[in-house]
């Protein structure tokens, strides 16, 4: 599973510090470990990507073991799958793709800085991070080459299929998590006068017919959450900008509470 330079396509070298393709395009690895493979061309903003406290907000939330039936699952079903690489597609700080690195190569790649900076601190001195290589990039334009993974993840990120496809190797897998009809069901009475289910299934006819479903799970947790927890989880998720300040403040203003996490997790083949 090779790096590629994001402007020419060619396969990058690491020289000691430093990343050069063919055309002497260059890109050091930093002091905590990460490479930036996000170049002006792809970006259209400044700060892409997740905030600087929604990062943080997750990290603390993950940290408390609330979403480990999810993690667990995933490293189960990549752990049977037994690949050599893996490319976890919106990685975020690292809590999922540090455990797909116990028995693979893993590409951890995010277009949050913030993110890669945080998830490169965390794993940086450990066994599993020797294991992974954390990447600021975009999926609109994987820095992969092509037919080099066996696996592609996107645990609630975008699912860029011609790119999938042309990175991932002819028989390989791509495994989706995103979240259950009733997810969060009674934060988001909370937060929300109206509430709709989640449509976790809407995105599988996009992937056909390249993509095959070949098995699905669900997976429920329930949670009992302190007021930190309750914070992090509102400040993690996107219903932090879409709720009314007051509807947001007075929930974060209680001491507990309880609701269900439900995912969705899918896994396909490639199919062509």
């Amino acid at each position: 599973m090779n790096l590629i330079c994001p402007i020419c396509h060619t396969p990058l070298t690491l020289h000691g510090k430093t990343y050069t393709c063919h055309n002497r395009h260059s890109y050091d690895v930093s002091k905590d470990g990460y490479i930036n493979l996000h170049v002006v061309q792809h970006k259209n903003s400044h700060t892409a990507g997740d905030t600087a406290t929604s990062v943080q907000a997750r990290r603390r939330f993950l940290a408390g073991g609330f979403y480990e039936p999810l993690r667990d699952k995933v490293g189960q079903i990549i752990d049977e799958l037994a690949p050599t690489s893996v490319l976890d597609i919106g990685c975020g700080e690292g809590y999922y793709t540090a455990r797909m690195a116990r028995i693979a190569q893993v590409i951890g790649l995010d277009i949050a800085k913030t993110a890669i900076i945080t998830a490169s601190k965390t794993y940086k001195n450990t066994d599993i991070g020797k294991h992974i290589t954390w990447v600021v990039g975009t999926g609109a334009v994987l820095p992969v080459a092509d037919d080099s993974v066996d696996i592609c993840t996107s645990l609630f990120s975008p699912l860029p299929k011609a790119e999938m496809l042309r990175v991932l190797k002819p028989n390989g897998h791509l495994l989706v998590a995103t979240p259950a009809p009733m997810h969060l069901h009674a934060m988001r009475e909370k937060l929300f006068d109206t509430v709709n289910p989640h449509n976790p299934a809407k995105f599988i006819g996009e992937l056909t017919p390249e993509f095959r479903l070949i098995n699905k799970w669900q997976i429920d947790a329930d949670l009992c959450l302190d007021n930190q927890s309750l914070n992090d989880l509102i400040d993690m998720t996107p219903y932090t900008y879409k709720a009314k300040l007051d509807r947001k403040t007075a929930l974060k203003a209680q001491d507990r509470f309880d609701v269900r996490a439900s995912f969705c997790v899918y896994l396909f083949k490639r199919s062509i």
